[in-house]
């Protein structure tokens, strides 16, 4: 929704300030010069992008319409998650949850989770950790720089998208200087004519370089920085997971590893102690 609403900011503001001056709104409309640029922009991107960075783009695009999916209801299960399965281990041993761990779409302790089930590659971290503490003898330090060489990796995934459309944001001004010379050289060729029809020509050619500006800072440029704020957040998820796991296998009991786990929260998501406190006892 706000997309949408900064959309309509950017052609109201831009379009009604022109009118406001007395401009002529069809002078604007120029279906040749957004084929020169869109075109343009969308083959440098074919060509600028291996086949991985194409998919994910793709993959990613449909999200910039949606909210975000990191709130403090899913934070919230996510801790309470984890005190289920690490207060399991404290009473039953590190082998009673093998079987969550393997199969976790059939576990009962996942399955009161859904929100962080659909999410197979959260459910992928947490499971892949907790085989490895299940195989014993570990090293805190060792299963820490594993972690975090791998958020690291996910991390730099989830920037691929943002950076394929900065990239693409940061041609289109240029792009509209090749639809503007385009048109120039149009107008220099049609000398001949008369002042009022080559002004117009001379508009026209102006209109490229104005449209790709317009759509680099005002349409793409906003929607990379978007994906890179999406992909902050996802990375925040991985963080708290990381830390009450490490909290864990040094020796805290899992009320404890969750709080150490809460901090590591942003404020705006971050759930009180005794909110959270709450909502665990209601999920036992």
């Amino acid at each position: 929704m706000l997309v949408i609403i900064g959309y309509v900011v950017v052609l109201g503001s831009v379009f009604g300030g022109f009118a406001m001056a007395g401009g002529h709104l069809g002078a604007l409309w120029q279906p040749l010069e957004l084929l020169m640029i869109g075109g343009g922009a969308l083959g440098a991107f074919f060509v600028g992008n291996n086949m991985k960075a194409i998919k994910a783009t793709f993959k990613d695009a449909p999200s910039l319409l949606k909210g975000s999916k990191y709130s403090k209801e899913t934070y919230m299960e996510l801790m309470a998650l984890m005190y289920e399965l690490l207060g399991k281990v404290r009473k039953e041993g590190m082998m009673s949850i093998e079987g969550d761990v393997e199969k976790p779409e059939e576990s009962p302790i996942f399955s009161k989770y859904p929100k962080i089930l659909s999410d197979h590659h959260v459910v992928e971290f947490i499971t892949d950790y907790l085989r490895i503490m299940v195989s014993g003898n570990l090293n805190a330090m060792e299963i820490e720089n594993l972690m975090d060489v791998e958020i690291e990796t996910h991390h730099h995934e989830a920037l691929v998208s943002s950076h394929v459309i900065a990239k693409l944001a940061d041609g289109m001004p240029a792009f509209g200087i090749v639809a503007a010379v385009m048109g120039v050289v149009h107008t220099m060729e049609s000398v001949g004519i008369p002042p009022a029809e080559l002004g117009m020509l001379i508009a026209h050619a102006l209109v490229g370089t104005f449209l790709g500006i317009l759509l680099a800072y005002g349409f793409v440029g906003p929607l990379a920085a978007l994906l890179e704020q999406k992909a902050e957040e996802g990375s925040k998820m991985y963080q708290a997971i990381k830390v009450v796991l490490l909290a864990n296998l040094n020796g805290y009991a899992p009320a404890m590893a969750v709080e150490f786990g809460r901090k590591v929260l942003n404020s705006t998501d971050r759930p009180g102690f005794a909110e959270l406190e709450d909502h665990v006892k209601q999920k036992r």
